[in-house]
């Protein structure tokens, strides 16, 4: 009942919201927006994105689907299902909330329920250099990354390793935090203190019990602190939500190098010795730290635009810290052949340090002609070196964006190409996955 209610809601905001934009819009790109004062400082806007998958995927080695063995599968699915609901509710308080779904195939359990994703509550103490906000957040610190905005991924998924503890001591990366942001200047930051959600009730497969290897500790957990802070040299970023954007196809002229970290007092733990009359539980506590630079600016006066991401992360979640993952998994995830798992599932996290990039080329207007949209290829390529490893961890994507009408109508086709580990960490092959996407935002 409480879903079936979710779900009305969400469609009732959205049937509201058409008709938000006659009375709180004038511009010619129309939004779902409606203006709660006269001059339109309060306000209440809405938005909608979906994401579809069609894809082909060579399974991992000993791949199975409910015990029948897969070396191959073709899904449909959902990987992303969402509406915000955000607005400025008086001078000085702004609120931000978002519900949705993810990662729904044909393994999922049926009918999902919509869940919060977010819902945030921010007070101006001064106008521009300074917000408090808490909830259940987005705000997180350690890199460009770390919160994404969906519509506008260069590729089909950021970053994800950025996204440190996802669904481990969190939920799809949003915590219970309270954050402070602002500018200053030129400079852009983000402050977060979290309490990190129980790892009792962390996703299937995300910890394993207590050995010799660093994994996620099972007592309560300490407060976990964060901060990234941005130099924007060129145009100003928006820093009203937290995620930030993955490519701006020419609308803006930026250049921006960051820095951040992400920490956590004894939140890992191991033991030191396998002999249990002798072992005893070490904590270790986790630290990653990152920098990264953001360029995307327009080319010529044709509707060209060059995009580049290029970071350095190190991660720190104690001795040999691994853990697994796989985006909208096609397969059981449990496997006794491989250390990646079933299905698609890579070693994406783990203790040491990633090279990561990404770039994107904007074609010209003329180059379909006029009005026929614009192409995008693009690459993106992690170079992971992390201690239970004995071979890099190395993961290549190549692919292209076909925009209709900007993010707002987009088709992209995705090939990835990933290693495949055994237990003893070393590279014993590789595997490929084909992505189609149809995105709509709104």
């Amino acid at each position: 009942m409480k879903r079936n209610l979710a779900f009305v809601l969400l469609i009732v905001l959205q049937v509201v919201g058409s008709n938000f934009s006659a009375l709180g819009q004038t511009k010619p790109d129309k939004e779902l927006k409606m203006a709660l004062n006269e001059s339109g400082s309060h306000y209440l806007k809405t938005t909608f994105t979906g994401q579809v998958w069609a894809r082909y995927n060579q399974s991992n080695p000993g791949t199975t689907v409910y015990g029948y063995n897969k070396d191959e599968t073709f899904d449909i699915g959902l990987r992303r299902v969402r509406s915000q609901i955000f607005g400025q509710a008086s001078d000085k308080v702004f609120f931000y909330s978002q519900i949705g779904i993810n990662n729904y195939n044909y393994m999922s359990a049926r009918k999902p329920g919509i869940f919060v994703h977010d819902l945030v509550i921010e007070y101006q103490l001064k106008q521009r250099s300074l917000s408090i906000g808490a909830g259940l957040s987005s705000w997180n610190g350690l890199s460009r990354y770390s919160s994404i905005a969906i519509a506008s991924i260069l590729g089909l998924d950021g970053p994800l390793y950025q996204q440190t503890t996802n669904d481990v001591t969190d939920q799809f990366f949003r915590k219970f935090s309270i954050y402070g942001k602002g500018k200053l200047g030129k400079l852009d930051y983000r402050i977060i203190v979290t309490t990190p959600m129980a790892t009792q009730n962390a996703a299937p497969n995300a910890i394993k019990p207590i050995n010799t290897s660093s994994d996620f500790s099972l007592k309560p957990a300490k407060l976990q602190h964060s901060a990234y802070f941005m130099y924007q040299f060129w145009d100003e970023e928006s820093n009203l939500t937290p995620f930030t954007t993955g490519s701006y196809l020419g609308k803006k002229r930026v250049f921006n190098i960051g820095a951040g970290y992400q920490f956590q007092p004894s939140a890992m733990w191991h033991y030191n010795d396998t002999a249990v009359a002798t072992r005893k539980i070490v904590e270790e506590n986790l630290f990653n730290y990152n920098i990264d630079a953001f360029y995307d600016a327009p080319i010529g006066s044709k509707g060209a635009a060059l995009t580049a991401y290029l970071a350095y992360t190190q991660l720190g979640f104690g001795k040999n810290y691994i853990r697994d993952l796989g985006v909208m998994n096609p397969a059981d995830f449990a496997n006794t052949t491989c250390l990646n798992g079933g299905g698609n599932g890579i070693p994406l996290y783990g203790t040491g340090n990633v090279i990561y990039f990404q770039s994107g080329y904007l074609l010209p207007h003329n180059f379909l002609g006029q009005n026929n949209g614009q192409l995008q290829p693009y690459i993106m390529i992690q170079h992971s070196n992390y201690e239970r490893l004995k071979d890099p961890m190395q993961v290549y994507d190549v692919g292209v964006n076909y925009f209709l009408d900007g993010n707002r109508a987009k088709i992209s086709m995705d090939l990835q190409n990933r290693p495949v580990f055994d237990f003893n960490g070393s590279n014993i092959g590789r595997r490929n996955a084909i992505v189609l996407q149809l995105q709509v935002a709104i």
